[in-house]
């Protein structure tokens, strides 16, 4: 397994090296079906399969016209409808069928909001859409992982920046279970294909600060497909659960407001409520502490219609939910219902309330029980999270608390090398490094550990603002520092 990913890594930036046929995001004037070609004649499948050219240009258009809709669709960043190309041949009207491309290269106007993506480590930075030219010099090309439909690498570009490349699984299992039923693979790919399009109309749509940043994308020829597409995105690292779990609790409530903050977007979306029908970790990536969702070829913007409340039934594993049928006979927030519990049911009820301050557990609590039974829609849920936010980075979760009298001497632009025990949850799996909000709270945290008798402020902060500290077992080997404090317990 390990030769055969790197065989498909080294193949796949291989294929950007020495491809010679790199069509620079596509200015007008790309060259149209021939006359009398129709695209749809290489989907025509062989004897003797079930389904026929007919049911698989049906789904191709269905497919097609989606995407239309959700190009179109709102008033919303990036809107406009994606132009025409010669791959998918999707459009009616045509000699075949015609398929739509992705907005012309471009950078958006002064002002569009999410554009240009913000400068960092992670990401390319600031300058016009990436398109087939960025790909031609990568390096360090790495397969992810890969799923139904995509396979994702992880490339370093020219300048330094690490991007995440999608493109169709030419050996996954959509595209193969399709030439099986109707032996056409360029038919077939372009089926599958439209799902990556839909994916990267999605994340221009839908611009938020947890939803992945879509840098551009490139067709190129590979193996007997002409014009594939692969789409550039920022690259975010999986998200592991129980890893997550040994993490601090506040690293953890961030993930938890992540994740509220983007379902109350979903809700809101220019598109109208959208929601993950394939929403399990997997579908979502951290990156730099920040949840984001990166798979949304599985979203779907349209509620369900209905005519009683029978056919508005949210079932899920453990238990079933009914919701109102409205006058104009649309189920009732029923996208954004089906987000808030898969959020409590993969997030929620394991990130929010273990380890977290004393005197903000009672509220996740209710955080947690009201996500679990629906009680609240995605505004109340996010308007509850940010009141935990305020309180912790206020500090004023610890106004009920009772100071300890202890003394402490303070030891300035010192540190203390050794010394270290372990305590859960840390932010250093080698010792005990937690945040505090002030002095008093550090002293509290050192007086609540029976092996505690130093602590070590730090001039690091976390994303809250609040700072860093090692806490001790003892101070025999203090040396000079000039970005520490430490404080030592006083004797007797």
């Amino acid at each position: 397994m390990r030769r055969r990913r790197a065989a498909v890594a080294a193949g796949f930036c291989a294929s950007f090296l020495l491809g010679s046929v790199l069509n620079v995001l596509f200015a007008p004037g790309s060259e149209p079906p021939r006359p009398g070609q129709s695209p749809g004649a290489s989907a025509t499948p062989g004897p003797g399969r079930r389904g026929g050219r007919g049911e698989l240009a049906r789904q191709i258009r269905a497919r097609y016209e989606e995407v239309q809709r959700y190009s179109r669709g709102g008033p919303g960043p990036g809107a406009g409808r994606p132009e025409r190309r010669r791959l998918m041949d999707l459009a009616p009207g045509g000699p075949g069928l015609q398929r739509p491309r992705p907005p012309r290269a471009r950078s958006p106007p002064d002002g569009a909001p999410g554009w240009p993506p913000a400068s960092g480590p992670g990401s390319p930075g600031p300058g016009p859409r990436l398109g087939c030219a960025a790909l031609r010099n990568v390096s360090g090309a790495q397969y992810v992982g890969s799923g139904y439909t995509k396979a994702v690498y992880r490339v370093r570009l020219p300048g330094g920046a690490a991007v995440a490349l999608k493109a169709v699984d030419f050996s996954g299992h959509d595209l193969g279970s399709c030439v099986r039923e109707f032996g056409a693979r360029r038919g077939c790919y372009r089926l599958a294909a439209h799902k990556l399009l839909k994916e990267m109309v999605l994340l221009e749509r839908l611009r938020h600060p947890n939803v992945l940043q879509l840098y551009g994308y490139c067709y190129q020829d590979s193996e007997d497909i002409p014009d594939t597409l692969t789409t550039i995105t920022e690259l975010g690292a999986p998200v592991e659960m129980i890893q997550l779990l040994q993490t601090s609790w506040e690293d953890r409530f961030r993930i938890c407001l992540s994740l509220g903050r983007l379902l109350h977007h979903l809700a809101h979306s220019p598109l109208g409520s959208v929601t993950l029908l394939d929403f399990r970790p997997r579908q979502f990536v951290l990156v730099d502490g920040e949840l984001k969702v990166t798979d949304l070829d599985d979203a779907r913007v349209e509620e369900t219609p209905c005519t009683s409340v029978a056919n508005c039934i949210l079932e899920f594993p453990a238990r079933n939910f009914t919701l109102p049928c409205s006058a104009q006979g649309w189920c009732e927030g029923l996208n954004e219902k089906r987000n808030l519990y898969n959020a409590y049911r993969f997030f929620f009820t394991y990130l929010l309330p273990h380890s977290a301050p004393p005197s903000l557990r009672p509220l996740l609590d209710t955080i947690v029980n009201a996500t679990g039974e629906l009680a609240w829609g995605v505004d109340e849920t996010l308007a509850q999270l940010e009141m935990v936010l305020h309180l912790y980075r206020s500090g004023q979760y610890l106004q009920n608390s009772t100071g300890s009298n202890a003394e402490y001497q303070r030891i300035p632009d010192s540190t203390i090398t050794q010394e270290d025990y372990r305590c859960w949850p840390s932010f250093h799996h080698g010792g005990c490094l937690l945040s505090v909000f002030n002095l008093a709270e550090a002293i509290s945290v050192c007086e609540s550990h029976t092996q505690c008798r130093a602590f070590v402020v730090t001039n690091q902060t976390t994303w809250t603002g609040r700072k860093l500290v090692f806490f001790k077992t003892g101070w025999s080997q203090v040396v000079p520092d000039a970005s520490k404090t430490t404080y030592v317990k006083s004797s007797g």
